[in-house]
């Protein structure tokens, strides 16, 4: 049996049809407009032309850390990478407290092998330190497979396990390592604190300087590390801007990575 169904009826059809259509769009732009209730936890992203990848400040700071580390010590990226590389696989890029037996901190060294104290590796500059001490004592290890060079050092169990790392690895030591400019961007929830703490810019700078020595820039690459260095631990030290080159990292959730802009050269990173 045909239905049919007169024009009124399909009149009103239409209208309901666009009514509804209507109301979804404005509600749609009106939700886009809308700040969300609940405040997202802070977190960095790192881009380069290799990827991305997503880090919550404990991992960036960490990162951070070991490429000053490798700057101060003269060491090529691949060491940064092998680095990278194993803190990923032991112990995620935390300082972990904890771990297999005595393993402790982001390489999970152990004091009864020779490592050092717990507390002293529970130091991410002493910890980076001691691993890169080992890791220029591996013949060839430039040209060596990641988990071999990696292997060469820990003497995991299972040493195989570091190569799945790589990959990440090398967006962490391009981003890092100051070789690709503004590739760390992080985002921090404003403090309940009131008044808001005051920048603690020299602190931040003494801090670097235990990891780096000297925080004199001599070449633009050294001034994207300590540019990206400063964003990671921005944070920590209350930063609200950091500016470099010509461009401008903000803690502003409305802002998409690095801005062209502001009076900051290639002399200096502008802490604030």
């Amino acid at each position: 049996m045909r239905l049919r169904f007169s024009r009124g009826v399909i009149t009103i059809a239409i209208i309901v049809i666009v009514l509804a259509v209507g109301i979804s769009v404005g509600l749609f732009h009106l939700l886009k407009k809308t700040k969300p209730l609940a405040v997202p936890e802070a977190h960095c992203t790192v881009r380069t032309p290799d990827g991305e990848l997503y880090l919550y400040p404990e991992q960036a700071q960490i990162s951070a850390t070991i490429a000053a580390v490798a700057a101060r010590r003269r060491l090529p990226e691949r060491a940064v990478v092998i680095a990278y590389g194993t803190a990923l696989q032991e112990s995620k890029l935390y300082n972990l407290a904890y771990g297999d037996r005595d393993s402790v901190g982001v390489f999970q060294q152990r004091e009864s092998q020779g490592w050092g104290a717990k507390k002293q590796l529970m130091d991410p500059v002493y910890a980076t330190n001691k691993f890169f001490a080992a890791l220029v004592k591996v013949k060839g290890y430039r040209k060596m497979a990641l988990a071999d060079a990696a292997q060469a050092v820990q003497r995991s169990a299972g040493g195989y396990a570091y190569a799945q790392h790589e990959g990440d690895a090398k967006i962490l030591a391009a981003a890092f390592t100051g070789r690709v400019p503004q590739a760390v961007h992080c985002w921090y929830p404003p403090g309940k604190q009131t008044p808001a703490p005051q920048p603690r810019a020299e602190e931040a700078r003494k801090q670097l300087a235990r990891a780096l020595g000297s925080t004199a820039i001599t070449t633009k690459k050294r001034g994207w590390l300590i540019a990206a260095w400063s964003v990671a631990h921005a944070e920590k030290y209350a930063l609200r801007r950091v500016g470099y080159a010509g461009a401008t990292w903000s803690n502003d959730m409305n802002l998409e990575g690095w801005q062209t802009g502001g009076k900051a050269t290639a002399t200096r990173v502008e802490l604030s």
